[in-house]
């Protein structure tokens, strides 16, 4: 599925937004992947569509400090976990778009998501809320884990 949402997001992020569920099933089939992944992104899509400001609380705007639920803990590894509380603590999301990035990564059951994966989750959450998201803040989210060990 991750492989989808970087498709999405290579194809479509200049354009502001990827095209409505049916069309975009049609696509991904022509692009070439597979029925059960694409079913998996588009219901993990629908889902991310329904995440909004108005299903949390006001008090979320608030300076306090996250403690992780177990669920949480078993499905988001230590590295991502700290990402993300470093780029809610730098202001760089809110905790509302904390909170989502969370969902959506729970929703992955998956055990000990990664970084680079957690990173691609948040890149498709704020692209979905259509905000200006700060150039630097993509650029982080685009960089693959280790790549400065590459030079």
């Amino acid at each position: 599925m991750f492989e989808i949402l970087m498709y999405l997001f290579e194809s479509y992020f200049d354009i502001g937004n990827y095209p409505p569920p049916d069309k975009l099933s049609r696509k991904l089939y022509a692009a070439g992947f597979e029925g059960e992944d694409i079913d998996e992104a588009m219901t993990w899509l629908s889902a991310l569509q329904l995440q909004t400001t108005e299903s949390y609380p006001d008090t979320l705007n608030h300076a306090g400090i996250r403690c992780f639920a177990q669920l949480e803990l078993d499905r988001i590894g230590f590295e991502a976990r700290q990402f993300l509380m470093f780029t809610v603590q730098q202001n760089m999301i809110t905790a509302i778009e904390r909170e989502i990035i969370i969902d959506r990564a729970v929703a992955l059951q998956q055990k000990e998501l990664g970084l680079d994966k957690l990173k691609l989750i948040m890149l498709m959450v704020l692209w979905n809320r259509h905000q200006d998201v700060d150039p630097l803040l993509i650029e982080e989210l685009l960089t693959p884990l280790y790549s400065s060990q590459l030079h």
